[in-house]
């Protein structure tokens, strides 16, 4: 790298000068390791012993070292920087105007020098912002984007940009392209390279507002997401480690696949969950019925459930007589009523109320003894609140309520369902809804997911729920109503990143509309922004799998890809008696390119292709297990494909697929899903007719 007059060296230069620009370059990343080692073991070396005071300090204070340690780790094959800047200008307060512009690498973290100058700067950091929306006709200052390819942790080329040279022509990357087309093996890959404009938009918008993003396959979303959440942390950290942030997925196989993108760019304190596991109030065990989970997942039952929380509260039939000492206080029948009444008007939660009703059946004696001359203070009102005669008024008029008990009696009553679901469910609703058999207590009953988000709702309504400072939720089509409305009690007082496709909804009650669901979730005044451009999805495959929209999302506009990948759609129609052998011969043709390979099915085929795969002597993982350089096949149930991305797949029998799900559109649904998962190739086997869409 050859610096500019005038340009300082914002980083540390190897002992002998070189004119290679390549060799430059490799040397400051080498000088940028040793820094970041040296900062790693500036942290290893503090001796906090002089300056704990008690051991509770102590233990916070150590985990915070060895969070700062983990966070310093040096990841021998990621790149530790990835772009350059050269600024036509000055932007640090240091350096005056007319000294030149200045130079700043871009990478996962900051790395400074032994003197605090800084060697590469975070990609979060405004001043790497123009690496990611620079452009010709908007320069931003920058005179040259420099991009750096890698092969393992060695760097092997780089590209330049000459954002401000009017004679320089637009060109695409080399090196953009095939970082983005570069092999999958292992966990999802961070974007932090690749990032584009509309994507950095969302990543960078502001804390304050719900963001929702609707993504075609191979937009991104999902890695745009978890970025975010990175730079929210980075741009709010104080805020967000009081309050905290949370990843909800699909399933666990997704979790543990997007599991190592945040550590990766330095974030290690991000919870992750399904939603199932953030309503574990109950053990699951059951399965309803598609019309019953439906029904259970429909927003009014959130009206049946208040109704059922509120039922046992009675109006009382006689005064409280409160005795202290020698002396009686009677609060009269029509005075209990009045207080009673009050709270039930307010809607504050039946846990809250529970515990203001002693306090204000207190106050309303002591206001009667202040009457009578006595001067009590709040230790007496306490005392009154305390007093058997007060709990037995409580008690009887609004009495404790158990969540899960009280779900569980809804859902084996029918006429306590019936009293509650009046005007709400018809008839036949509540008939679907009810347990074929009725539940004998709350550890032996057979709950369904439903159930389980219905005792979160009962929960939340007897007590609050905490509410964290962001959240992410992913593919969000598939939640319904009543699942919209446990994840939002989670970000009540927060934010929210929405990212899904409505076109992969696969559920029966997947959402209809942004719009409603963002309505169920409390953040009705979010934001929504549609990626249409792919940047995963070969453009061949993305034309053949969205001739299924104007069936399942007539509302959406086809994606289009950036990649051109002629021969990467494969159809190839074979008998039935051999099907189960060319699903083989399609695995093995895969596995000899290089890169990951996904042999997707119908959750009924997976057994079969399971015996099938073992007997030609083919190793495979399941859904969520890392694949290696080893192992690089995964067996993936139609019902588990979703968010996940292979090199290449191999789908077998269509018509299977569509076949294995409730209706015709949530089956097309699913196809749509398992045609979209491949990055450089897909192969289509079939021994059925296409369904007519595909034709």
């Amino acid at each position: 790298m050859r610096p500019r007059t005038g340009q300082p060296e914002r980083f540390a230069v190897p002992a002998t000068p070189t004119t290679d620009p390549l060799q430059r370059e490799r040397d400051h990343l080498a000088s940028s390791r040793a820094a970041l080692r040296a900062m790693r073991e500036d942290v290893e070396s503090l001796d906090i012993r002089d300056v704990t005071g008690t051991w509770v300090t102590a233990i916070v204070l150590q985990n915070q070292i060895e969070a700062r340690i983990a966070a310093l780790a040096d990841l021998a094959h990621t790149p530790l920087f990835f772009g350059r800047l050269d600024y036509l200008h000055a932007i640090s307060e240091e350096l005056s105007e007319g000294s030149g512009g200045e130079s700043f690498y871009i990478g996962r973290r900051h790395v400074h020098d032994a003197d605090g100058d800084p060697m590469v700067i975070d990609w979060r950091a405004p001043v790497s912002q123009p690496f990611y929306r620079a452009s010709r006709t908007a320069p931003m200052d920058v005179e040259r984007r420099r991009r750096f390819g890698y092969t393992g942790g060695e760097l092997t080329a780089y590209e330049d940009e000459h954002l401000s040279d009017p004679a320089e022509g637009d060109t695409a990357s080399a090196l953009l392209a095939a970082e983005i087309e570069k092999p999958r093996v292992g966990p999802m890959r961070d974007i932090v390279a690749t990032i584009q404009p509309e994507q950095d938009e969302i990543v960078r918008a502001d804390i304050s507002g719900t963001l929702c993003v609707q993504g075609a396959p191979g937009t991104g979303k999902t890695a745009v997401g978890l970025h975010r959440v990175a730079y929210l942390l980075y741009a709010h950290r104080e805020r967000l480690a009081r309050t905290g942030t949370l990843v909800i997925g699909p399933n666990n196989a997704f979790l543990s696949y997007i599991e190592q993108v945040l550590p990766a760019l330095g974030e290690l304190d991000v919870a992750q969950a399904t939603v199932q596991q953030l309503v574990g109030h109950v053990e699951v065990r059951g399965e309803d019925s598609p019309e019953a989970a439906r029904l259970k997942g429909d927003a009014r039952m959130a009206e049946v459930l208040r109704r059922a929380v509120r039922s046992g509260i009675a109006l009382p039939t006689e005064p409280c007589v409160v005795v202290r000492g020698s002396r009686r206080w009677r609060v009269p029948v029509h005075e209990l009523t009045e207080i009673i009444e009050e709270l039930k008007g307010r809607e504050i939660r039946y846990g809250a109320a529970a515990e203001a009703l002693p306090q204000r059946i207190a106050h309303a004696v002591l206001l009667k003894m202040e009457q009578s001359g006595e001067a009590p203070d709040d230790r007496v009102q306490d005392a009154v609140a305390r007093n058997a005669a007060v709990k037995a008024t409580v008690k009887q008029c609004w009495p404790a309520v158990d969540p899960a008990k009280l779900v569980l009696r809804l859902l084996s009553d029918p006429e306590f369902l019936a009293a509650c679901a009046e005007g709400v469910l018809t008839a036949e609703e509540q008939a679907a809804v009810l347990w074929p058999k009725p539940g004998r207590s709350v550890k032996t009953a057979r709950w369904t997911a439903a159930d389980a988000v219905l005792v979160d709702e009962a929960t939340d309504l007897v007590r609050r729920t905490a509410s964290l400072g962001h959240v992410v939720l992913d593919e969000a089509q598939d939640l319904s109503p009543m699942q919209y409305r446990a994840v939002g009690r989670r970000c009540s007082t927060g934010s929210a990143t929405v990212l899904g496709d409505l076109a992969q909804g696969t559920t029966p009650w997947a959402t209809a509309s942004w719009p409603e669901a963002l309505h169920h979730l409390g953040k009705p005044a979010a934001h929504v922004e549609e990626l249409t451009k792919g940047f995963r999805v070969p453009e061949e495959v993305i034309a053949y799998a969205s001739r299924l929209l104007p069936s399942i999302a007539p509302g959406l506009a086809p994606a289009t890809s950036v990649r051109e990948a002629p021969g990467s759609l494969t159809l190839r129609r074979v008998a039935e008696e051999e099907r189960a052998e060319a699903v083989v011969e399609a695995c093995r043709r895969a596995l000899g390119r290089e890169g990951s390979t996904g042999l997707i099915a119908a959750d009924a085929r997976i057994p079969l292709l399971a015996e099938a795969l073992t007997a030609a002597g083919l190793p495979y993982l399941a859904p969520g297990t890392e694949t290696s350089a080893e192992a690089r096949l995964t067996l993936v149930p139609a019902s588990l494909a979703k968010g996940l991305e292979y090199d290449y797949v191999v789908l077998d029998e269509p018509a299977a697929v569509v076949a294995g799900e409730p209706d015709e559109r949530t089956g097309l649904r699913r196809l749509y899903v398992a045609l979209t998962r491949a990055v450089s190739g897909l192969e289509v086997l079939h021994a059925e007719p296409l369904p007519e869409q595909l034709r």
